[in-house]
């Protein structure tokens, strides 16, 4: 199946497995609706897409790697719900529908975010993958979520409003907060076709160049796009004094940096021939998507 059709046919797989995972949860009513609410509102779905992607440049098969697609969503979801509090971006719209903490209350957000992110790795646990793949995967995804990912790229970004950033320190803030989890996605892919440490290498470089692709595109569309169009508040960054690529660069410059990006990515995926089409379709996506 060609990559065109491969990735709207991944996008309704996730779609299915998420609703089936959130289903399994027994739990106190508002807390799962506020989970449901977080999950299957929308979205891009670009990171379980990415675990695919991957795992076909590796040749696993599908029934493995909806597990970690799953989980790497959930996660996702999670960081959204808790960057959405009033403690931290304090925003009331996301995926054109109100903020977990907007819908519910804030206590329900907290405790929603929570639940999400125990349910990824409970899902991993139990993903049918071998006990080795199975410890890998659980160790990619903890990394990416903690102090070393997306909790530490979050902490550097609150200390960071208001002050003016290098271009190195915004880099390596978004290569945690954004990046790592971008990342993950795609070691995680790979690592269920049981990838060698050669095309691990080359889907790093992939990887690295794709997350920074995607926070430089989200830096200009939240200067160029409106709420209507992005799903979410636009202008937030430049309001609460955030450092951006277009506000360091300007925006031509921060074009350029895209289209060097955009490069760096053909580049590491030229080895994996026509087995990585869509990881190629998805770095595509990132450096010209619209929302």
């Amino acid at each position: 199946m060609a990559a065109e059709a491969l990735i709207p046919a991944w996008r309704d797989r996730v779609e299915v497995a998420l609703q089936e995972a959130l289903s399994r949860q027994p739990s106190f009513p508002m807390l799962q609706e506020a989970m449901r609410h977080a999950v299957l509102g929308g979205g891009k779905r670009l990171r379980p897409l990415l675990v695919y992607a991957a795992g076909r440049a590796c040749n696993a098969d599908e029934v493995v790697l909806d597990g970690p697609a799953v989980a790497v969503e959930l996660i996702h979801a999670f960081s959204l719900v808790h960057d959405d509090l009033p403690a931290m971006d304090d925003d009331s719209l996301r995926r054109g529908q109100p903020t977990v903490h907007v819908a519910f209350d804030e206590a329900t957000a907290i405790l929603a975010g929570d639940a999400l992110q125990s349910l990824a790795f409970s899902i991993l646990a139990d993903a049918p993958s071998s006990a080795a793949i199975r410890v890998l995967l659980v160790r990619e995804l903890a990394q990416a979520t903690g102090a070393q990912g997306m909790c530490g790229g979050q902490a550097m970004d609150m200390a960071a409003t208001g002050a003016t950033l290098r271009l190195a320190q915004l880099e390596q803030l978004h290569s945690m907060k954004t990046g790592a989890l971008i990342r993950a996605a795609v070691r995680m892919g790979a690592l269920s076709g049981g990838a060698s440490n050669e095309v691990l290498a080359q889907l790093d470089t992939y990887a690295d160049a794709l997350g920074l692709a995607f926070q430089i595109r989200d830096d200009i569309l939240d200067v160029e796009g409106d709420a209507g169009q992005l799903g979410k508040t636009a202008g937030k960054d430049a309001a609460q004094g955030k450092s951006t690529y277009p506000g360091l660069l300007g925006l031509a410059a921060a074009r350029e940096r895209l289209a060097a990006l955009d490069e760096a990515m053909q580049l590491a995926l030229a080895p994996l021939g026509a087995n990585a089409d869509a990881l190629r379709m998805l770095a595509q996506y990132a450096i010209a998507r619209a929302n």
